[in-house]
């Protein structure tokens, strides 16, 4: 997995499947990097992914609990049209924002 830490940002630059065969070693490294780093921000970056399933949900779901008890959000960059729909539909969209690049 890449990741990327900023300050108190961490961006995790998702696999072309987020799926149950990586959702662990995402959940637990990151998890890691945000408690050592005291991260608040968490970017899940969508550039190279064109497939999410429940426990890629999980993982996102996840994180957000993790950063919101300290005051912080998370958010996804780089979202295609399959991956914003299907965020859509597991209500993914109601606690993490999804920003757009302008075309």
């Amino acid at each position: 997995m890449k990741y990327q830490v900023q300050e108190n940002c961490l961006t995790i630059f998702l696999p072309g499947e987020l799926d149950h065969h990586n959702a662990e070693e995402i959940r637990r490294e990151s998890d890691h990097l945000i408690e050592h780093n005291h991260i608040r921000y968490v970017i899940f970056d969508f550039k190279d992914t064109v497939f999410c399933d429940s426990s890629g949900i999980g993982v996102i779901m996840g994180r957000y609990k993790r950063v919101y008890m300290m005051g912080g959000e998370v958010c996804a960059v780089h979202t295609n049209e399959r991956i914003r729909k299907i965020l859509k539909m597991s209500g993914v969209t109601k606690i993490m924002h999804i920003y757009e690049e302008d075309k």
